[in-house]
């Protein structure tokens, strides 16, 4: 089997970026968008959700098939659809010809699932943890750019200019992973249906799949409120204009430089640890919002917020793909879709509930959802560390 040379792994890393980006560019342009589609305040977060219920369908659906089939041939028939649903949301006048549009783009957007796993099957094990560390810090990347880019375009321009600019984006990584990534067979004799219903089983008997993925879904879905409700807030609240939100949504960016350094943490053995240092930060993240009144302190503290929530979000995804990844490369793409779809699914929830929160209680009540979920969490976490059974 061919091995990753050193311009495949980056070629992979922006690839997953400039995918996944797909997924985040509506979070600051819901006001935007729902105003020219005609879609209320209180739903407007369906934008988001519909993105992610799409994502994660793909997750469930798809992402299974690189445990059976060549996986570049995947790659570019996921970006194909990723493509089709860009077209549509750039054309769209409806807004349910535009959410359908959402979810054909999240359902091709799970492209960047197979990208990751099929990263850490081409790498040596012992290189296994920075290879997806490196993967993913593209990835995040891709998610943090993606909310200060597309708010400067419609700032500019329009937000329809930033879904027809990234269909092109996405037809040239289309061009380069059938140019560049070299093939990655698979050996099985199992049938799509025996994978499918194989979904069951690998999560009921794997605790390890079971744990990461509460506990990333918990933080994603809070990561999903705060981006979902705070370009609303710091609107209507701060009186912040477009430009200034962009601004804003950059300071997440320092978060991409979390997830090389949890791949080289991880394959020291620090996972555990790591983890609940990483909950407890992002539970932080929330808390700090609440300190200082109306003014400049406020504000500053949100800046703080959006610095330790992307950080530690991502922070924490690598430790789990890390741990997730170790259980078998037979069944990697399984493993991760499950991975991938249960926590989306916190993400789907938390964009969906996040509006509707801000429509009944602003901040404050959207902030006390996140934290009392991060708080169950961490006393999840705590079980980690009692007696095991015999």
């Amino acid at each position: 089997m061919n091995k990753l040379n050193k311009m495949t792994i980056p070629l992979l890393s922006i690839s997953c970026g400039l995918i996944v980006a797909n997924l985040y560019y509506a979070q600051p342009l819901i006001d935007l968008i729902s105003k020219d589609i005609n879609l209320k305040t209180s739903t407007a977060g369906l934008i988001v959700t519909m993105t992610q219920i799409g994502y994660v369908i793909g997750l469930i659906f798809i992402v299974p098939l690189s445990d059976l089939m060549e996986n570049k041939k995947i790659m570019i028939t996921t970006l194909a659809l990723a493509l089709i649903g860009l077209l549509i949301i750039t054309i769209s006048h409806q807004s349910l010809l535009l959410l359908f549009g959402s979810a054909i783009l999240g359902i091709g957007s799970v492209t960047a699932q197979i990208i990751v796993p099929y990263g850490a099957s081409m790498s040596e094990a012992n290189e296994r943890g920075k290879t997806v560390g490196t993967i993913m810090s593209g990835l995040f990347l891709g998610i943090l750019f993606s909310r200060p880019l597309s708010s400067l375009i419609a700032t500019f321009n329009s937000w329809r200019l930033v879904y027809a600019l990234s269909a092109l984006i996405i037809l040239t990584v289309i061009i380069l992973i059938f140019t560049l990534l070299p093939k990655r067979q698979v050996n099985t004799q199992l049938s799509y249906s025996k994978v499918i219903r194989s979904l069951g089983q690998i999560l009921i008997h794997t605790p390890i799949l079971r744990r990461r993925a509460i506990y990333q879904a918990a933080l994603f879905g809070s990561f999903s409120i705060f981006w979902t409700v705070t370009p609303l807030w710091l609107k209507d609240h701060y009186n912040l204009t477009q430009g200034q939100i962009t601004l804003f949504t950059l300071l997440g960016v320092g978060g991409a430089i979390g997830s090389p350094i949890a791949g080289r943490l991880a394959d020291k053995g620090y996972t555990r640890a790591l983890t609940g240092v990483a909950i407890v930060l992002v539970s932080l993240s929330f808390l700090i919002t609440h300190m200082g009144s109306t003014g400049n302190i406020s504000l500053i503290m949100f800046c703080i917020s959006a610095v330790l929530l992307d950080t530690f979000v991502s922070f924490n995804l690598v430790l789990g793909q890390q741990q997730i990844y170790s259980l078998g490369d037979e069944l990697r793409g399984r493993l991760n879709g499950l991975f991938m779809a249960l926590f989306f699914i916190g993400g789907a929830i938390g964009s969906a509930i996040g509006t509707w929160a801000y429509t009944k209680g602003q901040w404050n009540l959207s902030s006390t959802i996140a934290i009392t979920v991060l708080i169950i969490t961490i006393v999840y976490y705590s079980t980690e560390y009692l007696p095991k059974k015999h």
